[in-house]
């Protein structure tokens, strides 16, 4: 398997780890919320927002056009943090960080 097809895997697992936490039901952000230039738009979109958004549509983009990775991908631990920030039960973050960085592993790797 090639790793687009991985990484396709892994956002459609990403999806689904999200609604079992419930973190996929967010608001749509505004479309001046997308011109932040801080990590995440973590001063216009919560992380949620974020990944269902901006994080998810990007990669989704590159696994459809078969285009080149990013030389690097760290999400992981902002995700571990602003969950525990949050309190978050610990099964669910445990399950979305697995599945965050399998996905910076893919795109790191790559």
């Amino acid at each position: 398997m090639i790793v687009h097809d991985e990484l396709g895997t892994a956002l459609r697992e990403l999806e689904a780890t999200m609604k079992a936490a419930n973190l996929w039901r967010v608001e749509r952000p505004e479309p001046d919320a997308y011109r932040s230039v801080q990590p995440f738009c973590i001063d216009t979109m919560t992380l949620p927002q974020w990944l269902r958004f901006v994080f998810i549509v990007r990669l989704e983009a590159l696994v459809e056009t078969r285009s080149p990775m990013p030389a690097n991908c760290d999400v992981a631990p902002a995700v571990d943090a602003w969950l525990k920030q949050e309190g978050a039960r610990a099964s669910d973050r445990l399950l979305v960080c697995r599945v965050v960085e399998e996905i910076d592993r893919l795109v790191t790797e790559n």
